[in-house]
């Protein structure tokens, strides 16, 4: 397993000889200590992914070639499945299943990607003259990716696979906490033939690497997953450029059950909505707003699904909750917990657990009489932690589901399709899902409004945000 930084197709050691140590938070022991990037090794790697952008190797390959490369790189991530998932888990603490997840979604990813890369063209355009006019997409250039920690491997290919589908290079930088399965991407991109300087991986921590990265002026794009305060600082940073930038942020997702839907699938819907991925998500349906003449039936299951949910060695087949990313995290969400004790009603959970002795862990937590205004319903927690409100109706359901600064996701569970197209329509989300949570496809764009942030991730829609529109005009007067 390398440790250093991926910099022009080459592993090296960082200028400062400054390394970050990664904590497995099932067990609190460090998995590996990695070369942390400062701001001169940020800027050989920006200098490496302009003159790639600038090479032969890469501007003159054709784009069929380009794709080949992609799904070549999949492939060689698949072969590796089990190896990379297990080093996922290992540093961030989800569950092995989740992290098989990861991969195959990753690879899935690159392969459709590989697929657009011959198709991204322009039009003819009917101007008023007899001229040909017409407009073609090229790539915006370097573009500064930067993932978090919660979905390391799949999110870094959210950014990478349109990018250099649409013929950018990439400048990655990964999370401080989970930096190992993007060292192996590095190392399968190369595998695949990638040139130097297409990639560059570049772990550190993001005051110093990350805010690097977003103020170089080689950089012409900023790619960010992460917290909303962090958004608005990048736009902040951005604006010297000026560089293009996307954004997706933070979430308090709503999770509508309806009287009429079929409440054992919606709490179900509502327990993987939530719990998945220990609540590390940004999509978390972490408002669940329940109707309230089924408001008693729903909780009761709600109450014994989660307390069914196995808590422990996120490298056992039966665990379904593993443990927190870190201990900054772990500190976060009990000060949330302890909050909601105070605000609402807990149900179950609430209690910080290890597993002999070690680790990250929080019980599956649920807390009733929850009401806008509290902590727990405003703030985004990124924990195993659901509030349940209740509502009256479809227009209070709307009310509720839209107070919020974020718009992310939504869920809703309805057996009446004229109200489950009214109430998608009326939510302010970029996600809305109809009798189910959570699923995502490469093919199917992601990303919020308002404090969730813009741009969008996957889909044909992404490749918007990776390429610059040329008009070309031949005078054939």
């Amino acid at each position: 397993m390398r440790t250093e930084l991926f910099i022009a197709g080459e592993w090296r050691a960082a200028a400062s000889g400054g390394t970050l140590p990664v904590v497995n938070p099932a067990t609190e022991e460090i998995v590996s200590e990695v070369q942390a990037a400062g701001p001169e090794d940020v800027a050989a790697a920006v200098h490496a992914a302009r003159a790639c952008l600038a090479s032969d190797a890469w501007r003159a390959l054709p784009a069929r070639k380009r794709g080949a490369l992609l799904h070549r790189a999949g492939e060689l991530l698949a072969a590796r499945r089990d190896e990379i998932a297990e080093l996922e888990t290992r540093q961030n603490g989800k569950p092995l299943f989740e992290s098989k997840i990861d991969v195959a979604s990753t690879v899935e990813t690159l392969q459709y990607y590989a697929g657009w890369t011959d198709k991204l063209g322009g039009d003819v355009l009917p101007v008023e003259t007899q001229d040909l006019v017409f407009t073609q997409r090229e790539p915006v250039g370097v573009v500064g990716a930067i993932v978090p920690w919660n979905f390391p491997l799949n999110l870094a290919s959210w950014k990478l696979a349109p990018a250099l589908a649409a013929g950018c290079t990439v400048v990655l930088k990964p999370a401080p906490e989970t930096p190992l399965t993007a060292l192996i991407f590095a190392e399968i991109l190369q595998e695949a033939g990638f040139p130097p300087g297409a990639v560059n991986v570049v772990p550190g921590d993001g005051p110093t690497a990350g805010a690097a990265l977003v103020r170089h002026p080689g950089v012409d794009k900023i790619a960010f997953t992460g917290s909303t305060a962090t958004g608005r600082q990048i736009m902040r940073e951005a604006a010297e450029g000026p560089k293009r930038v996307t954004l997706e942020l933070g979430g308090k997702s709503p999770n509508v059950i309806f009287a009429d839907a079929d409440l054992k699938a919606a709490v179900r819907g509502a327990i993987n909505g939530i719990f998945y991925g220990k609540g590390e998500v940004c999509a978390a349906g972490s408002r669940l707003l329940v109707e309230r003449s089924v408001h008693e039936q729903v909780l009761e299951q709600l109450v014994a699904r989660a307390q069914s949910l196995t808590v422990g060695d996120p490298l056992a087949k039966g665990t379904r909750v593993g443990a927190l990313a870190s201990a900054r995290q772990h500190a976060k969400v009990m000060a949330y917990v302890e909050a909601g004790r105070r605000e609402a009603t807990l149900v179950t959970g609430g209690n910080a657990v290890q597993v002999n002795g070690k680790g990250y862990f929080v019980e599956p937590t649920i807390f009733d009489r929850a009401s806008p205004g509290m902590s727990i319903v405003e703030e985004e927690i990124f924990g195993p932690v659901l509030s349940v409100l209740t509502f009256d109706g479809a227009e209070e359901a709307v009310a509720l589901a839209n107070r919020t600064i974020y718009g992310l996701a939504a869920g809703i569970w309805t057996r009446d399709i004229r109200k489950a197209f009214t109430v998608a329509r009326a939510i302010r989300a970029g996600t809305v899902w109809i009798n189910t949570y959570n699923l995502y496809d490469s093919a199917a764009p992601f990303g919020g409004f308002g404090a969730s942030g813009f741009g969008r991730d996957l889909g044909r829609e992404s490749l918007e945000g990776y390429t610059d529109i040329k008009t070309v005009w031949v005078s054939l007067r």
